[in-house]
């Protein structure tokens, strides 16, 4: 008996992306501090950054958050990060209350606490932050530290899926095809499955394959399912992700059933394939 994808899980990790937010007189720091973070130049950064965060600008307290939380150019430390992320959540900033939520949620730093989780989770995805609306999204649908409300998971996922984000469309494929917290359907499947690999998600590349290569909610194909294990294995690959090996076994497998014709096929659609980002 064939089994269906796994759920993928929402990734409950902040995000470091340094996006300058603050007035003209501290946007040259920051810039600044941002150009040296990119370059991995960690050590300018904080010196940039420390004090605009000393002096009250949210976006400076989230960046030195993020950099505590994940050990960048500093030594890893939870309850600094923490502190960082709750000065800029407190006057709103929606970074910082998702990974003030996400510090929650995974107890590090505080004391592991679901509702106070969830609390900043929906302060953030009220603003828009689509990391706390899929991670809300999670919550509901699986009932972690909540009650599972599907009705609820469902509309956190679509918020974040609509405005593109790949792990929210991939739930979303996974709930529809497993028919759990939605009705069986493969065609509703298929839809947020390939919005999420369009956009380059190893994760949804990697069961696209799957689906063509089984015929599962779709037609046997052969050559797309290579299509699709090569991608995933290609980008796995880059990303230094597990996945890579899976992949590239699985496409070797459908090879064994394919004519050179076919494979020659498959090689050429993986190498004219572009990414289509939807932001």
């Amino acid at each position: 008996m064939r089994h269906p994808p796994k759920l993928l899980r929402a990734t409950l990790t902040a995000s470091l992306v340094l996006v300058a937010t603050a007035g003209a007189g501290v946007a040259g720091p920051l810039e600044d501090g941002d150009a040296a973070f990119r370059k991995r130049d960690y050590a300018t950064a904080l010196q940039l950054l420390r004090p605009l965060a000393e002096q009250g600008f949210a976006k400076a307290q989230y960046d030195l958050g993020a950099m505590y939380s994940s050990g960048l150019g500093v030594a890893r430390d939870y309850a600094e990060a923490v502190k960082w992320y709750r000065l800029a959540a407190a006057v709103g900033f929606a970074k910082a209350q998702y990974g003030l939520g996400t510090m929650y949620a995974r107890g590090e730093g505080v004391p592991q606490d679901y509702a106070e989780a969830l609390t900043w989770y929906r302060l953030a995805a009220g603003q828009g932050d689509i990391n706390a609306q899929g991670n809300l999204g999670h919550m509901y649908a699986h009932g972690e530290g909540v009650r599972q409300d599907c009705a609820e998971g469902l509309k956190w996922y679509r918020l974040a899926a609509d405005q593109g984000d790949v792990v929210s469309q991939a739930n979303l494929g996974t709930i529809y095809f497993r028919g759990e917290c939605a009705p069986r359907d493969y065609a509703e499947a298929l839809k947020w499955y390939r919005l999420s690999a369009d956009q380059g998600f190893v994760g949804a590349q990697y069961t696209l394959g799957e689906l063509y290569a089984k015929g599962e909610g779709v037609p046997r194909d052969y050559v797309v399912a290579h299509m699709w294990y090569s991608l995933a294995a290609a980008q796995a690959e880059r990303d230094g992700g597990d996945l890579s090996k899976s992949a590239a076994a699985a496409r070797d497998k459908v090879a064994s059933k394919m004519t050179p014709a076919q494979i020659a096929e498959a090689q050429k659609l993986a190498r004219e394939w572009k990414p289509k980002p939807e932001r």
